[in-house]
């Protein structure tokens, strides 16, 4: 989409509260525990607006503080994946599309990266995502009923690289001990990182909760449904490696 330097484009609502891992602005009105967002800005652009208006009526689900009927949400009965932060939404379209008998209910406050994936949506077509634009903690704790998830997937969170900066990272056991209550015996979380010791970190805090086993010996095989974005793709190049954990729900 090119903008011309008069042109500015209409910004979706604020989000009230927020949740996004790799990148998301955010507005709190109370302090945390645990967060799933880190605040930073970004700019909608005309496309992303537009898709807010015509798309998100039907794909943008609004928060409460009740439990989610999710076969009323998606018109149907399903298997059900959270995922926590998608960026802009290239891998989520995906995963979406390959998986198109798994509902897809994905938390991000980052406005464009929520308005590219809404473009996303109407331009392939999909069914199987909603969205909800609000902190991931808060849904999983008011929304998401135990053993009410079939997966959950956490792709590249921010990696806060700094070590007194560690304790901001989102992979800690408490957030890790929500997600295993709400997952279904032998269901699955999938984390991946570029950032080595973030993946020392994961594999150490998900080797610690009771309710998960790992699948693999240590770090897992690239699931074949979890697709390698562009900047993936640039890393890799550059010689950079990623780390894909995935433990079962016993």
């Amino acid at each position: 989409m090119i903008e011309t330097p008069t042109s500015k484009p209409p910004q979706p609502p604020t989000p009230s509260a927020s949740p996004a891992v790799d990148g998301a602005p955010a507005e709190v009105s109370h302090p945390r525990t645990i967060r799933s967002f880190v605040r930073r800005t970004g700019r909608t652009t005309l496309g992303q607006a537009k898709a807010f208006a015509d798309v998100g009526p039907r794909f943008l689900l609004p928060y409460a503080a009740a439990p989610i009927d999710l076969a009323a949400v998606y018109a149907r009965t399903a298997p059900t994946v959270l995922e926590i932060g998608f960026g802009m939404g290239e891998a989520t379209a995906s995963i979406a599309a390959l998986m198109a008998e798994t509902n897809f209910l994905c938390c991000e406050v980052h406005t464009p990266g929520v308005g590219a994936l809404l473009k996303r949506i109407d331009e392939q077509a999909l069914s199987n995502i909603r969205i909800l634009q609000h902190d991931a903690v808060e849904v999983i704790d008011h929304m998401l009923a135990p053993a009410s998830l079939n997966g959950v997937h956490i792709f590249f969170p921010d990696p806060w690289h700094k070590k007194k900066h560690n304790k901001r990272r989102l992979i800690q056991p408490p957030l890790i001990a929500k997600l295993a209550a709400r997952l279904k015996p032998g269901a699955y979380l999938h984390c991946a990182t570029d950032w080595q010791p973030y993946a020392e970190q994961i594999l150490e805090v998900l080797s610690a909760e009771p309710l998960l086993k790992n699948t693999a010996g240590a770090y897992a095989p690239k699931p074949d449904y979890r697709p390698l974005t562009k900047f993936e793709n640039r890393g890799i190049k550059l010689g950079h490696g990623v780390w894909d954990l995935v433990f079962r729900r016993v």
